[in-house]
């Protein structure tokens, strides 16, 4: 368990220091950015649950619509990685920090300005 809290503590870290970590710093207010998931690109792999500080996102099976939507190769991929998603239940809570979109290994998320 430390050890993991100790992995996941690093990776902000990194996520922080990024030079091209877009967004504005967790100073935008709530419900200003949204952070958009690419489900062609996503692995699953938890990273942004790992570094968002405001409990954004949740992993999970990816919706049948989403999967339908993928084309041929993305759906292998998609297969290939457990059929997880990144999805954000919570994207109003989203505060433009970016820490989720350089700590993606896949660059599978973006941060779109909603206002």
């Amino acid at each position: 368990m430390a050890k993991q809290k100790a992995g996941r503590l690093e990776k902000k870290r990194r996520a922080a220091a990024h030079p091209d970590r877009p967004g504005e710093r967790c100073a935008a207010p709530a419900a200003t950015y949204a952070p958009a998931i690419d489900h062609a690109r996503c692995e699953g792999k938890r990273d942004c649950i790992d570094v968002c500080p405001n409990d954004v996102f949740e992993v999970r099976r990816i919706d049948e619509a989403d999967y339908d939507a993928l084309g041929r190769m993305a759906r292998l991929k998609v297969r290939a990685h457990g059929m997880l998603s990144a999805y954000t239940p919570n994207a109003d809570d989203c505060r433009a920090c970016g820490l989720c979109v350089v700590a993606c290994p896949e660059q599978a998320i973006v941060l779109t300005r909603l206002r």
